[in-house]
């Protein structure tokens, strides 16, 4: 099914039997914390995984099945006030091509706390969440519709904006630069729907459109690294797909455009000239 005609299809689909994160992976790191601490925290994989699993986080892409991998890293705690705060590091990631590592979070939680998310009231570790829901689901949103992922960075930097402001404002400041600079990467936003649509035209049998697709992808690839040689979250978006991406420009015998790749993400330059080539499917 191509990517285009999914978002027509998901709006006439009930919302209810959807969810945008279908599984969530949750790894914790509490060596350093107390006994005490620990046992606070003993709930909270569960309470993380019940949040991103059934909170709608966007009403019109609902079938999206995001497979997310999370870590905390607990660097302590501290009082503020009466409330127990956990500072900590943290990494989300879709398992493919978003990555995005936090150092700097700083939360309050209680014992059997639930966490739910309100979208206009401001709480250290819900909203902490749906920062990060946000920015993957625009992400990803992007590969269904040229820059359809915008509502979704515009809620993630409304949320930071009220974390700087607020008590917890620990990391929130990096938090907004981050949602501007993925959002303002208008080339790599459009890069990444013309490869997700150009692979599936491939493999729908039109190998005249998907080469459109993938011409498209390259000329948004050029305005990045002229702008930016080695941009980060675009060499994320190659390292993931370089394998898939070589295989659909051979199928299309498209033997310059690998050896342009090449100059543009020398990264991954032996696998595009064919020295480490994945199998043909």
């Amino acid at each position: 099914m191509f990517r285009a005609t999914l978002f027509k299809i998901i709006l006439i689909v009930p919302a209810v039997l959807f969810c945008q994160f279908s599984r969530v992976s949750i790894s914790v790191d509490a060596q350093l914390l107390r006994s005490s601490e620990k046992q606070i925290l003993g709930p909270l994989e569960q309470e993380i995984s019940r949040f991103f699993t059934s909170t709608e986080f966007d009403q019109e892409y609902n079938d999206l099945g995001i497979e997310l991998q999370i870590q905390l890293i607990f660097e302590g705690t501290s009082i503020k006030g009466s409330a127990q705060t956990f500072m900590a590091q943290t990494l989300f990631s879709n398992g493919t091509d978003q990555r995005f590592f936090d150092k700097a979070v700083q939360f309050v939680y209680a014992p059997n706390q639930s966490l739910y998310y309100d979208p206009v009231k401001f709480e250290s570790l819900p909203s902490f969440l749906a920062f990060y829901a946000s920015i993957i689901l625009a992400g990803e949103i992007d590969t269904y519709e040229p820059t359809g992922g915008t509502s979704q960075y515009e809620t993630a930097r409304t949320i930071a904006l009220r974390g700087a402001a607020s008590d917890y404002s620990r990391g929130w400041d990096n938090r907004v630069q981050l949602v501007d600079d993925l959002s303002s990467n208008g080339p790599l936003r459009r890069a990444r729907f013309h490869y997700y649509y150009g692979d599936e035209l491939l493999r729908d049998q039109n190998p005249e459109r998907a080469l459109e697709e993938f011409q498209a992808m390259l000329s948004e690839l050029d305005r990045v690294f002229i702008r930016s040689p080695r941009e980060r979250y675009t060499l994320l978006f190659l390292k993931a797909n370089a394998p898939q991406l070589t295989r659909d420009l051979v199928i299309l015998n498209r033997i310059a455009d690998l050896e342009h790749l090449s100059t543009l993400d020398p990264d991954n330059r032996d696998l595009y000239l064919g020295r480490e080539r994945p199998n043909e499917p």
